[in-house]
């Protein structure tokens, strides 16, 4: 179940250092190719050559070696890098505190910190140690930090008492590493893909202070933004005058009008998939005043030309392979009006909603949207973002 899965196992200076050679075998019968680092300590429990003949690798104690070589002091860069999930069994408390502040000194902890891997550490030692204020904080930073924990069992321990400290049985241990790299498979389901989101309302002036628009927030937007990144995708985030907050370290840029989008929509047309979920106004006006328009002189009449359709476009210059996901805003006939809106558009899928539902529509925090595509629909109901995640997970897992 393992098979192609690159594991870093860490190994530090507790009694339970010796179960890791039995980690070590399953990790391996299981198809997984295994790197080990120790730290002074745990070699005081488990020798060096034990773990080295068994990994068909030198195991790595110092970021500076005897052996030196071109990647000698930079192999905690690189064994960082290859990992697709680095596991510390036993970590003791000692470790745990240098992980938490951020020490590296040694090549255990400074892998840690070069990691781009999901981080499991096992916390193992004695029970009073375990439930001390100090080491109980320690695991909660680390939490809050991203790491993962897998707590202790209670039982008999080294010391001869009774307690919560001893590491997991190696078959507990191996259920939940199968289990994160599963989410990290999860994770990477649109890696490489570029993505292109559309998020919140076009405003169409008529003059310098009077617009058409709508009440769009921009939140199911920028949801699904949010939403593409976590499963690994490149995502550029094209958004009009929003309520929410753009996300740090997300491609964006802005636009105002329809025609401005469609602008923007043309620029990108060869991302791999589209997620339109802007409100664009169909009709803007066909003059706009370059000054206030006055009360008294104003025309009561506004004439309307039809905007150009983003969603149209890319569905008549649709590229092979190219996913096209479009969103439906109804008061009425919500299922027929968006599998109309489908075919019409020669979209992949469709996300609809009442604007009728009092939990979903402008600028509500949740949802409550039917998704089409030609063959499936399904219901999803909750907060956008957790509703995000689960419509692209449920899209790009068919």
């Amino acid at each position: 179940m393992l098979a192609g899965n690159r594991i870093l196992l860490g190994v530090t200076g507790g009694i339970a250092a010796y179960k890791a050679v039995f980690l070590l075998r399953e990790l391996q019968k299981s198809g997984a190719e295994v790197r080990v680092t120790m730290t002074r300590a745990a070699a005081r429990f488990v020798g060096i050559d034990t773990f080295s003949s068994l990994s068909g690798h030198e195991v790595a104690i110092d970021v500076f070696n005897e052996s030196g070589g071109s990647e000698s002091w930079t192999k905690h860069i690189h064994w960082g890098e290859w990992a697709d999930l680095y596991v510390i069994a036993p970590c003791t408390a000692n470790t745990l505190s240098k992980l938490v502040h951020g020490q590296s000194d040694n090549m255990l902890t400074s892998t840690a910190l070069a990691a781009r891997c999901p981080v499991l550490i096992c916390p193992t030692m004695d029970g009073e140690m375990y439930n001390h204020p100090s080491v109980q904080h320690n695991l909660s930073r680390a939490k809050e930090f991203g790491y993962f924990i897998l707590e202790p069992e209670s039982g008999y321990l080294a010391s001869g008492l009774e307690g919560k400290g001893r590491l997991p049985e190696t078959a507990d241990i191996l259920e939940k590493i199968k289990s994160l790299l599963l989410e990290k498979k999860k994770s990477n389901l649109l890696h490489g893909k570029q993505v292109v989101v559309t998020a919140g309302p076009t405003r169409e002036f008529l003059d310098p202070v009077r617009f058409i628009s709508n009440p769009s927030s921009g939140k199911m937007g920028v949801a699904m933004a949010n939403a593409a990144k976590q499963l690994g995708a490149d995502v550029t985030l094209l958004h009009g005058p929003v309520s929410v907050k753009i996300p740090e370290r997300m491609e964006s840029e802005s636009f105002t009008s329809a025609t401005e989008l469609f602008s923007l929509v043309k620029k990108h047309q060869n991302a791999d998939i589209f997620i339109l979920a802007a409100a664009v106004s169909d009709f803007s006006p066909t003059s706009v005043s370059e000054s206030k328009i006055k009360k008294e002189s104003a025309d009561k009449r506004i004439e309307l030309k039809e905007n150009p359709d983003s969603l149209k476009w890319l569905g008549e210059n649709k590229q092979d392979d190219q996913i096209l996901i479009g969103f439906a805003m109804e008061t009425e006939k919500l299922e027929e009006n968006a599998a109309k809106k489908l075919n019409q558009k020669n979209a992949d899928w469709i996300l609809a909603n009442n604007l009728a539902d009092k939990n979903s529509g402008f600028e509500s925090d949740t949802n409550q949207l039917l998704l089409i595509g030609k063959k499936i629909k399904k219901e999803f109901s909750g907060t956008k973002p957790a509703i995000a995640e689960e419509i692209l997970n449920f899209i790009f897992s068919q």
